[in-house]
């Protein structure tokens, strides 16, 4: 390194100004190769070990399910039968009651978290907001067995006697849908079960809403604000787009999350392995069958659980493939528009 020479006063630098004449020096070059190859293999070992850690789980899952795949094959995913006595075992009811409590469970979350997010962005003043989305996010901190113990012996009640009575008198008349909502108030079922778990994913995808929508340009909401946009025209037109992968993203970590929930669900589903007629019926999950029987298992129906296990595996997986499909699709049309 040396310093550039002022021509009006020979012999004295210019202040502050330093010119690089050397290169660095062979050994010096030969480190920071050393030391580039480690990093780079380094990171990639890191991400060859998340796809190895998924193969190995979806391995021992293959390998602890053989006797159920040998013995139904694909008949198990549609066959409604569970008798641990007769050994003979079906995935369809868990199956239907994981998917409609997370439908039940999103159909509540989206709109809310929606809500919450835009209040916090938009509307809400300044000094709230800190306090306001810390308190949504100690949501998340929870136990979901105090969700369950909570669903259980606090809101059962209360909805069993004064909501889902009011429900089924002005719901299940209606024609084509109204057996939907039909049945005996029982306040536990599969409507209760969505009901908890939106209240367990309600502060992921907010939390996440929140997060992107403050990232939009400023610029952006004040334009549409100057060209006589109302708070909704700006959130739906202007922030949403802006923000849809984020958005969608933070809608499948809550999905992600209702699909695999355990002991909250468990405690409010009802248990039981019959199609539900209604969505106020008990029914059951993949997971809180899992949490029922896997101690007291063996032989068959340890396998038939394990394949219940592989099965939520892949329907977490093809649904996270889907979302990334359809984020995929939207950038290109997007594109084509542009």
């Amino acid at each position: 390194m040396t310093a550039v020479m002022d021509n009006n006063s020979p012999g004295r630098p210019v202040s502050g100004v330093i010119v690089a004449t050397g290169t660095p020096s062979p050994m010096k070059k030969t480190q920071r190769s050393i030391h580039d190859a480690l990093f780079r293999h380094l990171t990639r070992g890191f991400a060859f070990f998340v796809f190895s850690l998924l193969a190995a789980i979806m391995a021992s899952l293959l390998y602890g399910s053989q006797e159920t795949i040998a013995k139904y094959g694909l008949s198990f995913l549609w066959t409604d039968e569970w008798d641990p006595v007769q050994a003979e075992f079906g995935a369809l009811v868990p199956v239907v009651g994981t998917l409609l409590t997370s439908f039940v469970a999103l159909a509540v979350a989206i709109p809310v978290s929606f809500g919450i997010a835009m209040f916090l962005t938009e509307l809400a003043p300044a000094w709230m907001r800190r306090p306001l989305g810390t308190a949504i996010e100690m949501l998340a901190a929870i136990p979901s067995i105090i969700y369950g113990m909570w669903g259980l012996f606090i809101f059962v009640p209360f909805f069993q006697v004064y909501i889902q009575p009011t429900m089924i008198a002005v719901l299940s008349p209606i024609p084509l849908v109204g057996w939907i909502f039909s049945g005996a108030p029982f306040g536990i079922g599969i409507f209760t079960a969505g009901l908890i778990l939106s209240i367990m994913i309600i502060p992921f995808i907010a939390s996440v809403m929140r997060d992107v929508f403050e990232l939009v340009p400023p610029m952006l909401k004040e334009s549409a604000y100057g060209l006589g946009g109302s708070t909704w025209e700006v959130m739906w037109k202007v922030v949403l787009p802006f923000t849809r992968s984020g958005v969608i993203g933070g809608v499948m970590l809550g999905l992600g999350r209702a699909l695999g929930e355990t002991m909250a669900v468990t405690f409010v589903i009802g248990n039981a392995f019959q199609m539900p007629q209604s969505l106020f019926a008990p029914g059951n999950s993949i997971a809180s069958a899992l949490a029922n029987e896997f101690n007291e298992a063996g032989g068959m129906q340890k396998s038939a659980l394990i394949e219940l296990g592989l099965i939520l595996f892949l329907i977490t997986t093809v649904v996270l493939a889907l979302a990334k499909v359809m984020l995929m699709r939207m950038d290109q049309a997007e594109g084509k528009k542009s």
